[in-house]
């Protein structure tokens, strides 16, 4: 075990770590140096980020590696920043917090324009570096053939030749291509004080941005450049589980996966997000772009790939015209909606349409020559637009519509990709049309082959276990695992298990249930010496419950589609609010509400998520993964485990501080201990940590206000007199 000693300390901000801090540094440190991947839980308060950043620091310092911590959470990214500033005061640390182009770009083009615009600026540049310098020469030939040197006069006269041939360049590409002056001013003004600038603190890329803006430069550009070597970088997720953008990411950094340490916070969401950045999907109306694309094209190989790329547009047609009843093409709105395709004994109906309506040699041959001609159409695209041909860098669409055939021909039931067809109406013409997507069931796919290449990840958050299920999962190695509970006062806070009823849906409609749950939540709300938050198991209950409870305190609806920035705010302006949300919307983790910002949080029912196709296809590919080891491993895997984590997550938003206090409430029987042995295949609070449960009260609904009653006068939280019961 390191002690405080250790060198990793100097990257250690505060006067004194806590002891568990300590610890976990050590274990850190010490799973790094034998290259091993680390699962840390540590609850609100544990300082999880700076044990995991500052022995990766060390252990980075001496070995010649890079840190990268990323997160998905704007909020953590925040946090980050300010924990990479308060090392620096005290180790020097060369950061960089780094974002995607599209938030950073001045003249607003996206990469594929953007890459054929930094390609041109950069010929124009050269171009001019050469006029500099054939116009240094001939001007040293011309002053030698003035002092009678032929030789200098004959050379003179083939360097002006070739000197009118680039002028002649340089105006042709002024003038009739298409160059970034952002970037121009990279290439061609002095950027030292820029870096300087950046690495005298930790900048953000809001920071950079305005930097540049101001100077007429290419923030983006420049913080790719400013990363090679550096110690450490703040990203977002896609930055590592993207196969593609990460291998530029570590380009840019200029260090091979091996010399990278990655952090993770927030880590119990990258099985969500990898499978989210594996997904891959192809529209109707691309399709129909390929084939006007191909229409104008006289090459041999346009009829073999419009054959192709029209069977599968059609068999896409086929498959969702055949699935709608009776009204159901006039329900759909501006919102994907998934149609079942997938079959048990068979392929897929997209699939079966394409192959029963195909006719020709053999699609995978004619699927080759649309690759073929796809290809050479992209790379015409690319040159038109650096040639100023085209406005825009084209996207090949031939290109893209061919590759996603391909890899939808291709995949078999065991790769865990499992096929989708979705439906929205498009508002503007009131047409329907169609998507096919490639879902990734098994993270692992996406993940394992990450933490295989990196040094070593440390993956961390609030509610990361059960560590077997994590590691499974995202297909972490023998991981060392650690995990340290709740470390502010206990007496400072209280979580009731409500005996109240079980919110299967099959019963959420029921007008007695309702009438239960909004009387219990009236009495949270009226003991509560603050703000209370609810969280219910979708947007729709979460409305249905703001509007059937009586209470004095200001309502607040959180709405999909609404800001919550701007919700959030408000509600913790006031301190006699009650704001209610989905569990499964943005309010519900990565977000904090200290002290008066909220005093009670109420989790009503057991929210699992919608279970759709999707979810059932997921389950069965853990099932099939898992099943040999762990009964019922879809369920728990897939719905049961993510569900008590994003609870867990919700209870966390009180109580985050010593300081602080809070009650947090679970308002179904079946996070009580009874429902343990009445409703055993229903219970819940076994999946919770052991601790966590030791710390749930079993209580009736009537009694619930009473404890509030209690607890809240044992903290001196009400200003004047206490409710009345």
């Amino acid at each position: 075990m390191a002690t405080t000693d250790d060198g990793y300390m100097r990257f250690f901000p505060f006067e004194e770590p806590y002891d568990h801090q300590q610890e976990a540094m050590g274990t850190i440190y010490d799973a790094l140096e034998e290259g091993r991947d680390v699962l840390f839980e540590g609850a609100c308060g544990t300082g999880k980020t700076l044990a995991s950043l500052v022995p990766a620091l060390e252990h980075a310092r001496e070995t010649g590696k890079t840190v990268v911590i990323t997160t998905n959470v704007h909020q953590q990214m925040r946090q980050f920043v300010e924990d990479a500033r308060a090392i620096t005061d005290k180790e020097r640390l060369r950061a960089v917090v780094f974002r995607g182009k599209g938030s950073m770009c001045h003249i607003d083009v996206d990469y594929e324009e953007c890459q054929a615009l930094r390609d041109t600026t950069r010929d124009l540049v050269e171009v001019e570096s050469d006029i500099a310098e054939l116009e240094q020469r001939e001007g040293e030939l011309l002053s030698d053939g003035q002092a009678g040197s032929s030789e200098a006069m004959e050379a003179r006269n083939a360097v002006v030749e070739e000197l009118r041939d680039l002028q002649d360049e340089r105006e042709e590409i002024e003038t009739e291509r298409s160059t970034c002056d952002h970037y121009y001013r990279n290439l061609t003004v002095d950027t030292s004080e820029f870096y300087a600038w950046l690495f005298d603190d930790v900048r953000t890329p809001d920071d950079v941005y305005e930097y540049a803006h101001e100077q007429g430069l290419c923030g983006y550009e420049l913080l790719k450049e400013a990363m090679d070597g550096v110690d450490l970088v703040v990203c977002n997720y896609h930055h590592l589980l993207d196969p593609t953008i990460r291998e530029q990411f570590f380009h840019w950094i200029g260090r091979d996966p091996e010399d990278i340490i990655a952090v993770f916070d927030e880590a119990h969401n990258v099985e969500s997000a990898a499978r989210d950045h594996a997904r891959r999907t192809l529209t109707e109306n691309t399709l129909d772009q390929a084939i006007l694309e191909l229409d104008s094209e006289e090459d041999a190989r346009a009829d073999a790939a419009a054959n192709v790329i029209e069977t599968f547009r059609d068999a896409l047609v086929e498959a969702y015209e055949d699935s709608f009843e009776f009204g159901a093409r006039a329900a759909v709105d501006e919102h994907w909606d998934d149609i079942t395709i997938a079959n048990d004994d068979r392929k897929d109906d997209l699939t079966l349409a394409f192959l029963q309506g195909y006719t020709g040699p053999g699609f995978h041959e004619e699927l080759d020559r649309a690759l073929e001609l796809g290809r050479d159409l992209d790379a015409r695209y690319q040159e038109a637009f650096k040639k100023g041909e085209l406005d825009t860098r084209k996207e090949c669409q031939t290109l893209q519509a061919a590759g996603f055939i391909a890899d939808w021909l291709d995949e078999s039931d065991e790769t865990g990709q499992y096929p989708v067809v979705s439906v929205r109406r498009d508002e503007s013409t009131d047409k329907v049309y169609g998507r096919a997507e490639l879902y990734t069931c098994i993270p692992e796919e996406v993940t394992r082959d990450l933490f295989e290449d990196l040094h070593a990840a440390v993956l961390m958050s609030a509610t990361l276990r059960p560590f077997d299920v994590t590691e499974n999962v995202v297909g972490a190695e023998d991981p060392v695992t650690m995990a340290y509970g709740a470390q502010f006062p206990e007496e400072r806070r209280r979580t009731y298990a409500v005996d109240g009823p079980a919110l299967f849906s099959s019963e959420r409609d029921d007008p007695q249930t309702q009438q239960r749950i909004a009387r219990t939540l009236e009495d949270i709300v009226r003991f509560t010496p603050g703000n209370t938050l609810v969280f219910c198991p979708s947007y729709s209950e979460a409305e249905r419950y703001h509007d059937m409870t009586a209470v004095s305190a200001t309502r607040y609806l959180d709405e999909p589609g609404t800001q919550a920035r701007d919700l959030r705010e408000a509600f913790t302006s006031g301190d006699d609010g009650v704001l209610y949300t989905s569990l499964w919307g943005t309010l519900g983790e990565g977000v904090s509400y200290d002290g008066d910002d909220a005093r009670t949080v109420v989790v009503v029912g057991v929210p699992y998520p919608h279970l759709d196709d999707r979810m059932d296809a997921v389950q069965n590919a853990y099932d099939t993964t898992f099943g040999e080891d762990e009964d019922d491993a879809g369920w728990r895997y897939a719905v049961e485990i993510p569900t008590v984590r994003k609870t867990r997550q919700a209870l966390g938003r009180v109580v985050r501080s010593p300081e602080d206090f809070g009650a947090r409430i679970l308002l179904d029987k079946r996070y009580t201990e009874a429902a343990e042995m009445e409703m055993h295949d229903y219970a819940v609070r076994g999946t919770f940590p052991p601790e966590e449960r030791r710390e749930m009260v079993d209580i009736g609904p009537e009694k619930l206000k009473f404890a509030m009653l209690n607890f809240y006068q044992d903290m001196g939280a009400y200003d004047g007199p206490p409710p009345k019961p």
